[in-house]
């Protein structure tokens, strides 16, 4: 990595970072707030049909990785003129799409509401008011897309970081609200929320109108850059389609074979996993454009570099972040709903191990991704998913428990991150498997290095930590450092820790040298 991509990524994780600790203390004790306030059952049809909505937009997503994929490519070569037409087309493409996915869901979505999920009679008419507000959230956030894609392609993640502060500030209003009120809470809750969509759309078009040229909106259609992105992102719609149907499917079927409840505790598992896994892509949003744009300068090596350093961090920071939390789980889930709903513990356990595995998948799809190579990503990854959903749908017929579901994509997981993405990184893009190996190796030696000592910990606790507060704190502590540490000691290479080394060091002798200049003035 050269010095200015480091410093480039290095601001770009630290604007994200500051966004990302404000945004989730305000998350976790808004989301409490709004367990409480709304109940288990309404938090549960609020995610479910909130779900199904979520699904409809899978093409969103594909469009989406397409869009940003072309956008930073073009700035990377500095075609202003095809920027513009690029940006162009793609929002007109999600405009297009915005209203196709309005379509389906006032047809067959709105059927399955009413006839297939579980919902208690007296809460239908909320449960329909709030998966009419999703419709319109969903509607904003499809053809939101474009402009989210420049913002991240010219690295300005300082703005993303600003408004994330304003938008959780604006949801502890609502939080506030949904306190003072007698009415419904649902209703209120699901309008509310819309309502802030709108109002961060508004800003973010403001902003990029005014800031970037390619986002002053003129229109202008061109087939053979539209073809290029349907071309990219049709492969890409397998992928994302089997991701959105394992995710928000698998909330449906939890819904249909138990009840909301059983949906809450699995939500706010994901939850606290998404929370997690802030820390882990605030570093991928600010190194991934970097890794695209050395690909399309046809800086090969820098590419390949930054990718296998960056996904050793990746992975160093989720399970600095995810040992800890299987150790805690039920701790953690008490002290912060007060309210455990049933299962989510279990849930919370193998969700954010699902997560460990998952830094590989997404750092390996990057490189695939520059090259504009996904077709046979999306077939396999699609097939597996897919495939999943299905196996959980027999085996919940068949009497098995909702922790069932977690555990099938666990596995799923681990054979895509561990065997097919790194088959197609080799065979497509032309890693070599001792490079594949640069990147396993040392995770596999921090995850031994590290998880002995708190495993001994927490099962010793009872005996030695007889406090619950004190036993929650010590093995998060100790399971940080044992991370950590193993990190530095065994993780990355000596060079790499000499540099790091002589950078602090330059670090304070230049800051002792300006103090020693202003002390002789």
């Amino acid at each position: 990595m050269t010095i200015s991509s480091n410093k480039t990524i290095a601001k770009n994780t630290l604007f994200l970072y500051l966004r990302m600790m404000f945004t989730m203390i305000i998350a976790l004790f808004t989301s409490r707030i709004i367990l409480q306030k709304l109940g288990i059952e309404d938090f549960g049809i609020y995610q479910t049909v909130g779900g199904i909505v979520s699904l409809l937009s899978f093409i969103q997503s594909s469009l989406n990785a397409g869009t940003s994929r072309f956008l930073t490519f073009e700035i990377g070569t500095g075609n202003l003129k095809k920027l513009k037409c690029t940006f162009s087309t793609a929002l007109i493409t999600h405009l297009c799409l915005s209203f196709i996915v309005v379509i389906i869901a006032e047809t067959i979505g709105l059927w399955f509401v009413c006839n297939k999920l579980v919902l208690s009679p007296d809460r239908l008419s909320a449960a329909l008011f709030a998966y009419q507000m999703s419709i319109i959230t969903s509607f904003i956030s499809i053809t939101q897309v474009p402009y989210g894609a420049i913002i991240i392609s010219h690295e300005r993640m300082d703005v993303y970081a600003y408004m994330s502060i304003v938008e959780v500030s604006l949801k502890l209003a609502i939080v506030y609200l949904l306190s003072i009120t007698n009415l419904d809470k649902l209703k209120l809750y699901s309008s509310l929320l819309c309502i802030l969509q709108v109002s961060t759309m508004l800003y973010y078009r403001f902003y990029c109108a005014k800031h970037y040229n390619e986002a002053k909106f003129n229109f202008k259609f061109d087939k053979k850059i539209f073809k290029s992105i349907l071309s990219y992102s049709s492969w890409n719609l397998f992928g994302h389609s089997a991701t959105a149907l394992a995710t928000h499917g698998t909330t449906i079927l939890i819904n249909m074979f138990f009840n909301p409840s059983v949906v809450t505790g699995r939500s706010i598992a994901n939850q606290v996993n998404f929370a997690a896994n802030q820390f882990i892509n605030n570093f991928r949003t600010a190194s991934n454009p970097q890794i695209i744009k050395k690909y399309a300068a046809k800086d090969y090596n820098s590419s390949k570099n930054l990718m296998i350093n960056s996904t050793k961090i990746s992975f160093y920071m989720m399970l600095a972040l995810a040992l800890p939390i299987c150790l805690v789980s039920k701790t953690l889930l008490r002290l912060w709903l007060g309210l455990v709903p049933e299962y989510s513990v279990t849930f919370l356990q193998l969700t954010i191990i699902t997560s460990l595995f998952m830094v590989f998948d997404a750092s390996f799809y990057v490189p695939l991704y520059a090259k504009g190579r996904i077709k046979e990503n999306a077939l396999i990854v699609s097939a597996i998913l897919s495939l999943s959903v299905i196996t959980i749908y027999f085996l919940l017929k068949l009497g098995y428990g909702p922790e069932t579901t977690a555990w099938v994509l666990l596995i799923d997981n681990i054979i895509i991150s561990l065997i097919i993405k790194p088959i197609l990184l080799i065979k497509i893009v032309g890693y070599h498997w001792h490079e594949i190996l640069q990147v396993f190796f040392p995770c596999l030696k921090v995850s031994i290095v590290s998880i002995p000592i708190p495993i001994i910990l927490y099962f010793s606790s009872d005996i030695l930590l007889h406090n619950e507060i004190t036993s929650f704190l010590v093995l998060s502590t100790i399971s940080m450092l044992c991370v950590v540490s193993a990190s530095w000691l065994v993780g990355i290479d000596n060079i790499t820790r000499n540099k790091i080394i002589i950078t602090i060091k330059q670090k304070f002798s230049s800051k002792k040298e300006r103090q020693n200049e202003k002390e002789a003035t």
